[in-house]
C-alpha cells in the first residue's frame, strides 16, 4: 500500500528514491504522482516525505495537476550547468541529479533508482552518476522490490481506479457477446449479413472499439479458438473463421488508456453449443473456481488456494505442474495472481507461495484445463478484492456461460 512506502525505504536503507521518466507511462510515477501525462523528468522521494517532480519547461503544466511540488530543469539551475558543461548535456544531467537530490533535502546516502527505459541507457547512466556524484550511493533491486512489496495491497483510491476499471470492462464483455451473437451460421461457420466469414481478427477489432469508447486500451487480448484455445497464451489467428461448436478462450485484460490500472477476466465460449467433452471440462473447471473463491479468506495461505484446485484436478486424472512438472497438457499454470498496475503482481497464487491472503489485495482466480491434441481449452477468471470485512468482493460480474447462442442455432439448446 502507498501508506508502506517510507517503511519499505527504511528497511532498505534508502535516503530517497528516483523514478526515471521516460518517454513510457511509468508505472511508478503513476503510483506516487497519479495520472499526469509527462514526457520525461524525475520522481524524487525522500523517506518520510513527499515525492517531487523536475521536468523539462513543456511538461510543467501536466506536472503540476499532480498536487506535488513541481519544477523544471532551469528552475534547478540546468542552464548554468549547461554553461559550465561546455554544453554537454550528459554532463550537465549529472548535476542536475545532484541539484535535484539537495533540491529535497538529500546531500549523500543511498539512493534507489526505479522507472522505465532503454536497459542500455539506464546502465550507462547509474555508471556515470556513481562515477560523478560519490557522496550517493545509486542502487536497483531485484527480485521483490520496493514497489511489488507496495502493490501487494491497494488503498481506498486505488480500488475506486479498480472498480471503475471492472465496470468499463464488464460492458465491453456485454458488447461483444452481443455482437457475437448478431451474427448467424452457415453450416459451421458464423457468418455476417453479407455472408462473409467473422473472422478471430474482426471480433478483435470490434473488442479494440469498444474498449476506446470506454476509456481503456487492449494489451494483446488473447482470442484462440480450437486447438490454439489449449495453449494458455496463443493469441489466436486473426484470419480463423470462427466455428459453431469449437472452445474460445477469451481472456481480456486492458488497462487505463494511456496507462494505469488493468482488469483481467476470462470466458470461455462454444458458439451455438458445446461437444460434451468441452461441457465436461467446463464443469470442472467452474467446480475449481467455486473451490478456490470459497476458500478465499483474510490469513488464508496463497499456496493452499492452489493446492486444493492441484488436488481436486488431479483427483480427476488430469496432469498438473505438480504432477507432471514441464506437462502443457491439463491444468498448467497457477490459480492466479495480483492485479493493479501491472497486469501481474503479487501475491501470487501458486503452490509454492509463501505469501497470504490481506485486506486489500486484488486477485485474479483462474483454473483452466488444456488439451491442444484434443483440439480444445478452457479457462474462466474473475477479479476479486479483498475488503475492509476480510471478504472476497467480485470485481467482475459478467456471465459465465459456455454456450453463446446464435440467430440461427437454436437447435443446437
Amino acid at each position: 500500500m502507498k501508506a508502506d512506502v517510507d517503511r519499505l525505504m527504511a528497511a532498505r536503507g534508502l535516503e530517497a528514491l528516483v523514478v526515471v521518466c521516460g518517454k513510457e507511462y511509468s508505472p511508478e510515477r503513476d503510483y506516487l504522482a497519479g495520472r499526469v501525462h509527462i514526457t520525461g523528468g524525475l520522481l524524487l522521494k525522500r523517506r518520510d516525505a513527499e515525492p517531487m517532480l523536475v521536468v523539462g519547461p513543456m511538461e510543467i503544466e501536466e506536472a503540476a495537476k499532480s498536487g506535488l511540488p513541481t519544477y523544471t530543469y532551469y528552475d534547478l539551475g540546468f542552464a548554468d550547468l549547461l554553461k559550465a558543461a561546455q554544453n554537454d548535456p550528459e554532463q550537465a544531467q549529472m548535476g542536475l541529479w545532484r541539484n535535484s537530490l539537495e533540491k529535497i533535502g538529500v546531500t549523500a546516502g543511498k539512493i534507489g533508482i526505479y522507472g522505465v527505459g532503454a536497459l542500455h541507457e539506464i546502465l550507462a547512466q547509474t555508471q556515470a552518476l556513481a562515477a560523478h556524484l560519490p557522496q550517493y550511493e545509486f542502487v536497483g533491486e531485484r527480485g521483490k522490490t520496493l514497489f511489488d512489496e507496495a502493490y501487494i495491497t491497494k488503498d481506498a483510491d486505488e480500488i475506486a481506479r479498480l472498480q471503475a476499471v471492472a465496470e468499463r470492462t464488464n460492458a465491453v464483455w456485454q458488447a461483444t457477446w452481443d455482437f457475437v451473437s448478431g451474427h448467424r451460421a452457415d453450416g459451421d461457420i458464423v457468418v455476417a449479413a453479407d455472408g462473409t466469414p467473422l473472422t478471430i481478427g474482426a471480433v478483435k477489432r470490434f473488442v479494440r472499439r469498444a474498449l476506446l469508447d470506454h476509456e481503456l486500451e487492449d494489451t494483446q487480448m488473447i482470442f484462440a479458438q480450437g486447438r490454439d484455445a489449449g495453449f494458455p497464451h496463443s493469441r489466436g489467428e486473426a484470419d480463423a473463421p470462427l466455428k459453431l461448436g469449437e472452445a474460445i478462450v477469451f481472456d481480456l485484460f486492458p488497462r487505463e488508456l494511456g496507462g494505469g490500472y488493468f482488469h483481467d477476466s476470462t470466458r470461455t465460449w462454444c458458439l451455438g453449443y458445446a461437444p460434451p467433452e468441452v461441457q465436461t471440462a467446463y464443469d470442472q473447471v467452474m467446480e475449481a473456481f467455486d473451490r478456490a473463491v470459497e476458500m478465499c479468506r483474510v490469513g488464508t495461505a496463497a499456496s493452499a488456494l492452489q493446492i486444493a484446485v492441484l488436488d481436486y484436478f488431479e483427483a480427476l486424472g488430469h496432469p498438473t505442474q505438480r504432477s507432471e512438472p514441464g506437462t502443457m497438457a491439463g491444468y498448467v499454470h497457477s490459480l492466479g495472481h495480483g492485479v493493479g498496475l501491472h497486469i501481474h503482481e503479487q501475491p501470487g497464487l501458486r503452490h509454492t507461495s509463501t505469501d497470504t491472503l490481506q485486506i486489500g489485495n486484488v486477485i485474479s482466480i483462474e483454473p483452466g484445463l488444456y488439451y491442444p491434441e484434443q483440439g480444445y481449452g478452457v479457462r474462466v477468471e474473475d477479479l476479486f478484492y479483498v475488503a475492509d470485512a476480510g471478504t472476497l468482493t467480485p470485481l467482475t460480474n459478467f456471465r459465465k456461460d459456455l454456450v453463446l447462442p446464435l440467430a440461427n442455432t437454436e437447435r443446437y439448446g
